[in-house]
């Protein structure tokens, strides 16, 4: 009979499976690797941390790597090997991975080892059950249980587990594989689907603020590298010669208050303002508001750009409400008898300014968008008509696009759901896989097509 434990997290099993807590199923104790820092060397022996596992798969690409004699002196603690499974138990508590290749390499701390038993099952199994919702649950309760937030080696080892006979093991594992395989396949292809659509979105923008919106318009040179030929009938000049201003506010960190004014971190940056978050932002006092509002008020109709890990990112302020935007950004405000606040939010995000805007960034030794920068930057700009013209056009492609993504996102998240669900029924043995064979490939490909 099942505890209340395993109804809680596994619910009713197969009479003829046992739930057991996961110690009872190893050939080792459950070990991790070391929690020093090793010397990493250019090339070696890969060194892997909870970086190195993603979306279940070992992934060296960019590994760090440490040298033979560490290796072999952290090997005697802990070595993978084919078929065993690696878990997060600090930072990405829950990752897991199946070893499913026979080069060597070592893990640190952050990582634990488990090793099935072979009279008790494979490791294929055990990889599948832990990623499971009933198994991601347990770690959850655990690692939420301690001030550290972790798991602990005796906490990974009390994870009760539902423990089919070894054969069924590997027919769940092989059902699993397969099926999971159709379904990574379809989440790659709506994942690709969204990738390129995000490309031909930029490709809208890029293409509407610098080449404009007739294809028979004659064009020139701009006498800007990064920017190649415009409409001849454009006006091609710095930036500053189209703002009120550009500016940024004290560079000084104002203390926080439970209730206030909110306080723009870059991170809090949405494309347009009214999508921010203003509840959880960082809040100042009306006093500190006012001071850091001293040389610019953002106000309804600027642009605010990030001027230092994220450049370029930009947002249109659609509202009017009292904000402070932090000197990690920058408010621009329009000369608006030259150009709208909406036409260069647009502008901002083509290809051309952008690269403009690196070019500035990788000749200046602090690697940030300066404002004396910012206002030289060559930009090209049809009269106010044309522009409102080439926003109403972005914004009309955008939407359809935008519709699109959403939908290709939300397909993702239900293949998602989908492929959770069909692992955590299989495990528990709320569907019997005993019977199942894969598809003749020849037939299956045919009743695809």
């Amino acid at each position: 009979m099942n505890s209340v434990a395993d109804i809680r997290f596994l619910g009713n099993l197969p009479s003829h499976w046992k739930t057991v807590s996961i110690k009872w199923i190893l050939d080792t104790p459950v070990t991790d690797g070391p929690h020093e820092t090793p010397e990493f060397i250019d090339s070696g022996i890969p060194f892997l941390s909870v970086d190195g596992i993603q979306n279940g798969k070992l992934v060296f690409e960019g590994s760090r790597f440490i040298s033979t004699n560490d290796h072999a002196r952290y090997s005697r603690k802990c070595l993978p090997a084919y078929g065993d499974v690696l878990l997060g138990k600090a930072a990405s508590v829950g990752k897991v991975a199946l070893v499913d290749t026979k080069n060597e390499f070592n893990i640190w701390s952050p990582l634990a080892l488990l090793r099935i038993r072979a009279d008790k099952g494979i490791g294929e199994f055990l990889y599948y059950a832990l990623t499971s919702p009933p198994l991601q649950a347990q770690c959850a309760v655990f690692s939420n249980s301690n001030t550290q937030n972790n798991l602990g080696m005796g906490d990974i080892a009390s994870l009760r587990i539902p423990l089919p006979p070894v054969s069924e093991q590997r027919t769940i594992a092989a059902f699993l594989d397969h099926e999971t395989a159709r379904i990574d396949r379809l989440i790659e292809k709506q994942e690709r689907l969204i990738e390129l659509l995000k490309e031909k979105r930029q490709a809208v923008i890029s293409h509407a603020v610098t080449k404009g919106l007739n294809p028979d318009a004659p064009m020139k040179d701009s006498g800007v590298e990064w920017l190649g030929e415009v409409p001849a009938h454009w006006a091609v000049a710095s930036l500053k010669h189209s703002l009120e201003a550009v500016a940024d506010v004290d560079h000084m960190m104002p203390a926080s208050v439970d209730s206030g004014v909110p306080y723009l971190m870059t991170g809090d940056l949405r494309s347009f303002a009214s999508l921010i978050d203003f509840e959880s932002c960082k809040q100042v006092s009306r006093e500190g508001f006012l001071k850091l509002s001293r040389k610019v008020n953002t106000s309804k109709g600027d642009v605010i750009m990030a001027r230092y890990a994220t450049i370029g990112t930009v947002c249109y302020v659609d509202i009017d409400e009292d904000f402070v935007v932090s000197y990690s950004c920058v408010t621009i405000r329009p000369r608006q008898n030259y150009t709208t606040g909406l036409f260069l939010f647009y502008y901002f995000q083509s290809d051309a300014f952008v690269q403009g805007i690196l070019n500035k960034v990788n000749a200046n030794t602090q690697s940030n968008v300066g404002i004396s920068d910012l206002r030289e930057v060559q930009i090209a700009l049809p009269d106010l008509t044309e522009q409102k013209e080439t926003v109403d056009h972005i914004e009309e492609n955008l939407r359809k696009l935008d519709r699109i993504i959403e939908k290709s996102s939300y397909a993702v998240e239900l293949l998602t759901e989908r492929r959770s669900a069909l692992i955590s029924a299989a495990v528990t043995g709320k569907i019997d896989v005993r019977d199942w064979k894969p598809a003749d490939p020849t037939t299956e490909g045919a009743a695809t097509a």
